[in-house]
């Protein structure tokens, strides 16, 4: 495999990466709010999903030479901003922060792939995406079952 293909690979699924690390800082921060019992299993679920999603996607970096990002970067900026939009307001607006979130993440899986080497688009394809839509949905059927 050529060096820069690579290099773009490493470079997308770094994106990737730090989308993830994002979504896992804001599970957080949602944890911290939500009181409602059946939504935070369901919330711990999904921030469980986003964390294996990280070490995954470090992996995939790692094996192609590159170096994993350690942090969300912009992400974990935006995501700040989101969820802290959201604080005051309770477990639905804290909900519909991380349901924008999945979509964000969603459609950012959807358009690396094409991009990516045959390799690392086997796993977003197989693995990562599958577990996002996962996320997604999940996140989708709480904000409509929250009251």
């Amino acid at each position: 495999m050529s060096t820069a293909i690579n290099e773009q690979s490493v470079g997308k699924l770094n994106s990737l990466l730090r989308g993830e690390i994002s979504a896992v800082e804001t599970y957080r921060q949602a944890l911290d709010r939500v009181v409602d019992g059946q939504a935070r299993i369901q919330l711990e679920e999904c921030a469980k999903s986003h964390q294996e999603r990280v070490q995954r996607l470090r992996d995939c970096v790692a094996s192609l030479g590159g170096t994993p990002s350690q942090d969300s970067g912009a992400w974990g900026t935006f995501a700040k901003l989101v969820e802290g939009a959201a604080k005051p307001f309770g477990d639905k607006a804290a909900i519909a922060a991380l349901e924008e979130g999945e979509d964000r993440g969603l459609a950012d899986y959807r358009n690396q792939i094409p991009q990516l080497d045959p390799q690392s688009r086997t796993v977003v394809e197989n693995e990562l995406l599958p577990a996002q839509e996962r996320t997604h949905r999940a996140l989708s059927t709480l904000k409509k079952t929250l009251h």
